[in-house]
């Protein structure tokens, strides 16, 4: 990922399309892209991290300020463990060749979940990746990973509790600003738009909370074949929509 102001979007593009503050991605179908191909599933995850590191530099060329991408389930220990395994070593890989370049372009990066039941040279490097980035002021890179938001909602639920309990919260000062505090997203805003690729028409438990009026779009192209005109037309299909967050008349995110 190099990343060249030469090929920033075409400003009148820009101009036509309503930008997202902040970008979920559910990167679905690496799999079934390589199902269609003949291929082991290792070789979509494979290409899967292509399509980030390209989302990655579409997100700083169109001025995208968050992206959050669901990266790896907590549900997704009941995978095969070599799978597992494989998916784990693409991360410390993606680190490693991309950590320089995404400092290089002023990327910081956070990576939420659990770290339970993660090895420690991981948990390490994703301290080392976070303290590394976190003076950067560009784009900011969420890696949902080893994530669920059933249970990052009942950790926060789980802070509060103690806060409550410690006598340094009283119940009827509980807010949703409180809760969001507790959030692994505490400090983000709530995601403008999320995007689901491969067909799949679920939410499959990616930031629950915070998508309570986020716009949906799901696309058919399975992740590794989602590139620059897909994103495009996603902003299209998301700059006409008319965000009205409960109320009447349309807002502008």
């Amino acid at each position: 990922m190099s990343i060249d102001p030469a090929i920033n979007a075409e400003p009148v593009l820009r101009q036509r399309l309503r930008i997202p503050v902040h970008l979920g991605v559910i990167m679905d179908g690496n799999g079934r892209w390589a199902k269609a191909r003949g291929k082991m599933r290792t070789e979509g995850h494979i290409e899967g991290v292509k399509s980030l590191r390209n989302l990655v530099e579409l997100s700083i060329n169109y001025g995208i300020a968050h992206l959050t991408v669901f990266s790896f389930s907590s549900e997704n220990w009941t995978r095969p463990k070599d799978e597992v395994a494989f998916i784990f070593n693409l991360l410390r890989r993606f680190v490693a060749s991309d950590l320089q370049r995404l400092i290089r372009n002023n990327v910081r990066v956070r990576i939420i979940g659990s770290r339970a039941g993660l090895e420690p040279s991981l948990i390490r490097l994703i301290d080392d990746v976070e303290a590394k980035t976190v003076d950067n002021t560009g784009l900011v890179l969420v890696i949902a990973f080893n994530y669920g938001g059933k249970a990052e909602i009942t950790d926060a639920t789980r802070k509060i509790a103690v806060e409550v309990a410690a006598g340094r919260l009283k119940p009827e000062d509980i807010t949703e600003a409180t809760v969001e505090a507790a959030l692994y997203t505490s400090g983000l805003p709530d995601p403008d738009l999320i995007i689901r690729t491969s067909g799949e028409q679920r939410i499959s438990n990616f930031l629950l909370w915070q998508a309570a009026y986020s716009e949906f779009v799901f696309v058919d192209e399975n992740w590794p074949d989602f590139d620059e005109s897909s994103f495009v037309r996603v902003l299209e299909i998301f700059s006409r929509r008319d965000r009205r967050f409960g109320g009447i008349e349309a807002q502008t995110s």
